[in-house]
């Protein structure tokens, strides 16, 4: 149902972070994606069908050694 053109990636794309926002809460450290999927400033993702992807994280240099 994207109304743009070029369509938006679907969520399920490996590129879907492509797709435009259509709403933006940077105060509250999310964005809402045109293809339903809701991305958060720490890197985790609220996908449309309800599953979770984790946050990336990294390990400190100082941890890693």
């Amino acid at each position: 149902m994207c109304p743009h053109r070029p369509a938006c990636p679907t969520a399920d794309s490996p590129d879907h972070h492509a797709a435009v926002i259509v709403s933006a809460h940077p105060e509250q450290g999310w964005s809402l994606l045109c293809n339903g999927t809701i991305v958060f400033d720490d890197t985790g993702e609220l996908l449309p069908d309800g599953s979770v992807v984790a946050p990336l994280r990294t390990l400190s240099h100082a941890l890693a050694a």
